[in-house]
C-alpha cells in the first residue's frame, strides 16, 4: 500500500519528512511525495482569510489513483468549513483523500515563541488523525486517542500520537480489509 503526500504551496521539508515517517510507521505503508501544487487562490475566502477545505479535497481527488490508496495534502495556510471557524484538517472518507493545515499548529500563530518540535508533533498528530478517518475511524471519546476531535490546539496537545486500544483494534481490522 502506498500513500501520496502532496505539498500545497511551499512546505518545510523537515515537517514533511516527520509526517512521512510517522505515517509509514503508523499505517505500515510506503509514503511518497508528489510534486508541489500551487495554493488554490480561487478557493481563498477573503472575508475569512482562509481556504475552503472541502473544495481543496476535491482538487486532490485526481491524485488518488490505483497507485496510491490514500492522499494527504499539506498546506501552510488556514482552513475552514462553513459550519466552523477553522479546521486543522478534513478527510473525504470515501475517496481516501485528506488535507491538513499547518498555520494554526504553529506557536507563532498565537503570538508565542516558535517551538519547532511541538509544531512537528502537532502536524504528525493531525496527519495521522485525518488518514485514520480514511480507514473509517470516527472521532473517539478518549481525549488521549489520536482520533479525538480537536476543537482547539489544547485538544491536539493533550492527545497522544497513537490510537487508544479500541481504535487500534478497529484500525487493525480495517487495514487488513483494505
Amino acid at each position: 500500500m502506498r500513500l501520496l503526500i502532496i505539498p500545497i504551496g511551499a512546505i518545510d521539508s523537515d515537517v514533511l519528512k516527520d509526517i512521512s515517517d510517522a505515517l509509514e510507521k503508523t499505517f505500515h505503508c510506503k509514503v511518497e511525495f508528489g510534486k508541489e501544487i500551487s495554493l488554490p487562490h480561487d478557493l481563498y475566502n477573503n472575508k475569512r482569510g482562509q481556504y475552503h477545505s472541502t473544495r481543496i479535497l476535491r482538487r486532490l481527488h485526481p491524485f488518488k489513483t490505483k497507485d496510491f490508496h490514500r492522499v494527504l495534502g499539506v498546506m501552510d495556510a488556514d482552513l475552514y468549513v462553513p459550519e466552523l471557524n477553522f479546521v486543522f484538517g478534513e478527510a473525504d472518507i470515501l475517496a481516501g483523500v485528506t488535507v491538513i493545515a499547518l498555520a494554526r499548529l504553529r506557536q507563532e500563530f498565537y503570538g508565542l515563541n516558535p517551538d519547532k518540535d511541538l509544531f512537528h508533533l502537532r502536524a504528525v498528530k493531525e496527519a495521522i488523525h485525518e488518514i485514520g478517518h480514511t480507514y473509517g475511524l470516527g472521532h473517539c471519546p478518549d481525549p488521549k486517542c489520536i482520533m479525538y476531535f480537536s476543537n482547539s490546539l489544547k485538544d491536539t496537545d493533550k492527545k497522544g500520537p497513537g490510537f487508544c486500544d479500541i481504535c487500534k483494534h478497529e484500525l487493525n481490522i480495517l487495514v487488513s480489509e483494505d
